[in-house]
């Protein structure tokens, strides 16, 4: 929690103007009491009228100022609290923009929300009050007992024992409650992911209806949140009445002493009422910091949990002295092993190939085969743990991250759109496309056809995640996406699967006519998507198992060809009966 307050460096000017308000703030709430008692002991007992209004008049001016003052601390604490948290919050946010798959493993997405969000809001009140209470408190508790001890030095064992006695029971109820504070943080994490899967879940929920197993799941983590909440406030509840039995059993303890010293002479009416008037405020400043002490350990465990995410290394990040690597060029994979990290076994094993600028090279295998582990290797969402790949000739680890993300136009397996437009979502990566460069694009991408039918066309609303739009429409719109960026690189991962044959066809017809310079990378499912492939990579357990045009691996390649004739009958394939049995005496 501490490393977190460097973010207050920047607003040392309002820190340093609070301190002030504060200061001016307790010397107005400390004058009071004395002026007071000279109303009583002057006016009211000594029957000098003119000292009561004097002093009453003063004791006005001086609480206009200290409410002036209070009014402005309070802004002060507030903006500064919002300001340090938004600071904190951006660099939280920077700091997960830059994970890679590797660190994103490390956090579910819940509880990365729950630490942008409740954490953060957790550190936020605090601060207020750490700002306001942290800095008054103490000044008020020493001021107060030095103006008590100044009038009555005979009488401050009762607030030492006042005071004792309310850190005690603070101590007990704090030892109580600070373990639970952690686990706290740790059910809302909880139910932040079991809310977020069933709302990503519902349709499947509701085809098996199993809508009350789920909900039983929810309650079942909600009523133990409930629990502990219920719990920790009831401990907390604790501390009004046992603050107000330590108020009044001061207040009687120094009405009872005090009286006792008014009949010797020793002590003036004003000046008890003025001793009980700084015992009290006292007794109210060492409270406010006992409750600091409460809740500050709450928000040391969120600030643990941000800071958590903060000091969490990137391993994967522009190299000290990176390389242009400006030059088109081949995309190769040479000797390439990516094992998964925590993992024993690798998940690719020994890959080389060449993907050649204006070729397509398609990548095909089984479930589990690490076709989507390869292609991930390319934008380094992870690095590979040995062997390079080079763009160019240039090691992509040389190159800085944003040079390499330029080169690539990326479309997802699952199509992700952003809420705002048909157009702000086909313009993401490239504002300075036109409205006719999107058409085109669009036109491409065989999205124009149902974009026009929308209502505003290209300026029809995309509701978050695309929810309004169909798998095969939203599909279209990424690729429309990233043709627009005119990319060295394309890398369609599985991007056809929710396009009819026709669409498909058509499509890839029209992107020939756009792509002829550029690396075009396929991951299929479909033979019929990869069949006119310049070179297709047949991965089996990690491995290359074959590659070669579809007419070389239907030759050769046994793993091919039982992927092929799963699909497309011998007419399709174009490949005669007699080459399975030629194929099975081949090795590869």
């Amino acid at each position: 929690m501490l490393k977190l307050l460097r973010y207050l460096l920047p607003h040392w000017p309002s820190l340093l103007l609070l301190a002030v308000c504060v200061v001016i703030q307790t010397y107005t709430t400390l004058a009071l009491p004395d002026y007071t008692a000279r109303i009583i002991d002057e006016g009211i007992v000594g029957g000098n009228q003119q000292s009561i209004f004097h002093n009453g008049l003063l004791m006005l001016i001086i609480s206009l100022i200290g409410g002036v003052f209070m009014i402005g601390a309070g802004y002060l604490a507030s903006r500064i609290a919002t300001a340090f948290t938004m600071t904190i919050r951006e660099a939280l946010f920077s700091k997960v923009e830059q994970f890679s798959l590797q660190e994103f493993n490390q956090f579910s997405t819940a509880s990365l929300i729950t630490r942008c969000t409740n954490d953060m809001q957790q550190i936020q009140t605090v601060m207020v009050m750490l700002l306001r209470l942290g800095l008054m408190a103490p000044i008020m508790g020493i001021w107060a007992i030095a103006k008590a001890y100044s009038l009555a030095p005979g009488m401050t064992w009762i607030m030492a024992i006042a005071i004792g006695s309310l850190v005690g029971v603070i101590a007990v109820l704090f030892g109580i409650a600070l373990p639970r504070f952690k686990l706290l943080q740790a059910l809302i994490d909880q139910l932040n992911l079991v809310v977020r899967e069933i709302l990503t879940g519902v349709r499947v929920i509701r085809a098996f209806n199993n809508q009350a197993y789920e909900e039983q799941k929810f309650t079942a983590i909600n009523t133990e949140l409930m629990n502990l909440n219920v719990f920790v406030n009831r401990l907390l509840a604790l501390l009004h009445p046992a603050m107000l039995l330590i108020l009044n059993l001061t207040s009687l303890a120094i009405v009872w002493v005090g009286a006792s010293w008014i009949a010797r002479g020793a002590l003036q009416i004003g000046d008890m009422l003025a001793f009980m008037q700084y015992a009290m405020q006292a007794i109210f400043a060492f409270l406010m910091i006992s409750i600091l002490f409460i809740m500050v350990p709450r928000a040391a465990v969120s600030g643990d949990r941000v800071l958590e995410v903060l000091e969490t290394p990137i391993t994967i990040r522009d190299p000290e002295q990176p390389l242009s690597g400006a030059q088109r060029g081949a995309l190769v994979f040479d000797d390439v092993s990516f094992t998964y990290p925590g993992a024993e076994i690798p998940v690719l094993q020994h890959i080389s190939f060449t993907a050649n600028p204006g070729e397509t090279t398609a990548i095909v295998g089984g479930t589990g085969s690490g076709k989507s582990s390869l292609i991930n290797l390319i934008p380094r969402l992870y690095d590979v743990t040995s062997g390079r790949i080079t763009l160019g000739g240039v090691d992509i680890r040389d190159m800085r991250l944003d040079d390499l993300y330029a080169r690539i136009g990326y479309v997802p397996q699952k199509a992700v759109l952003f809420s705002g437009t048909v157009a702000s979502n086909l313009r993401y990566g490239s504002p300075e496309r036109s409205d006719e460069e999107i058409r085109q694009n669009a036109g491409i991408a065989q999205a124009t056809s149902f974009v026009d039918e929308l209502d505003a066309g290209f300026g029809s609303a995309i509701a978050q995640g695309g929810s309004n739009l169909s798998g095969g429409q939203k599909q279209r719109l990424s690729i429309a996406r990233a043709i627009g960026r005119n990319p060295e690189i394309f890398i369609f991962d599985d991007s056809f699967s929710a396009l009819d044959f026709g669409t498909e066809s058509r499509l890839r017809a029209a992107l020939r006519e756009v792509t002829d310079q550029s690396i075009i990378l396929v991951v299929a499912q479909r033979v019929s998507t990869i069949m006119h492939a310049d070179n297709i990579l047949v991965l089996d357990n990690g491995r290359i198992a074959c590659q070669g045009t579809h007419a070389q691996l239907m030759r050769y390649c046994p793993v091919y060809q039982e992927i092929a004739r799963s699909q497309l009958s011998e007419s399709e394939l174009g490949t005669p009966e007699s080459t399975l049995a030629t194929a099975q005496q081949v090795t590869t």
